[in-house]
């Protein structure tokens, strides 16, 4: 980014010229990202629908791409700014890692994705934002941490769990009444299915497992031994699990009252 604001500014994302707006822009949209942490590191997982505005636009996006061998981010909002984004901090952290012969800390890496959003303010002002879920494995406190954006870069460590995009809502509502700090590696990839199922049954944007087509969530496990994305073998045996449960219980398992 550096580089190219010295050199070619023009060809950064948020200093390209849009010409001027008539009416809402019409570009897809990703929707729902969620993580949450467990004993050995975080899960980061995210739907595959693509929406541009009332239609369906993609049924099978990816939205959670790693960032390096620790790292992941999950795109929500315009899906071409987002994917575009995520390429370049690939490229920064893979940079830094060859000029330093060492990688960038987890804490410094959500430092730089906050600077990348904030450059996409321009175009966020104008109906194309961008805002991701972080999400990474930090070795020197050996632990999984959280980090969630706003459109102008602001960033929040989140605790526990996280979710963002049109869906958000009701995934982080799911996931409150479900999360607890001793899950194992299993139960939080059951939990971030069972919170996007829930998002997709009361969010339009947001699309659940689909049997038919055989198009599961995307789901990724981030831990001391680096990042790892589950294979449509692993998702879909989880995905399937929770639809078998919902034929019971359609609105899902019920938390404890006190």
């Amino acid at each position: 980014m550096d580089f190219l604001s010295d050199h070619s500014p023009g060809m950064l994302p948020g200093n390209r010229n849009l010409p001027p707006l008539q009416g809402a822009v019409e570009a897809p949209h990703g929707t729902t990202i969620v993580a949450a942490t467990f004993g050995d590191g975080v899960v980061l997982a995210g739907d595959r629908r693509a929406t541009m505005g009332n239609v369906i636009a993609q049924r099978d996006i990816e939205k959670v791409f790693p960032a390096d061998e620790y790292s992941a981010v999950g795109i929500a909002g315009t899906a071409g700014l987002a994917v575009e984004m995520v390429k370049l901090f690939q490229l920064e952290l893979e940079h830094f890692e060859k000029v330093e012969g060492a990688q960038l800390s987890l804490e410094g890496k959500a430092n730089r994705l906050s600077t990348m959003i904030r450059s996409n303010l321009a175009m966020a002002m104008q109906g194309l934002a961008v805002v991701p879920l972080f999400a990474g494995f930090d070795i020197d406190r050996e632990k999984g941490r959280i980090f969630s954006y706003d459109v102008t870069g602001g960033r929040s460590e989140e605790h526990g769990y996280a979710a963002t995009g049109s869906g958000s809502v009701f995934a982080r509502g799911s996931m409150k009444k479900l999360y607890r700090q001793d899950l194992t590696e299993q139960e939080a990839l059951t939990l971030v299915v069972q919170a996007l199922y829930d998002a997709a049954d009361d969010d339009s944007a947001t699309g659940g497992p689909d049997v038919a087509r055989r198009i599961y969530p995307i789901v990724t496990v981030i831990t001391d031994e680096g990042f790892r994305r589950l294979d449509d073998a692993e998702s879909s045996e989880i995905a399937r699990s929770v639809l078998e449960h919902r034929l019971e219980q359609p609105d899902g398992p019920r938390a404890a009252l006190l």
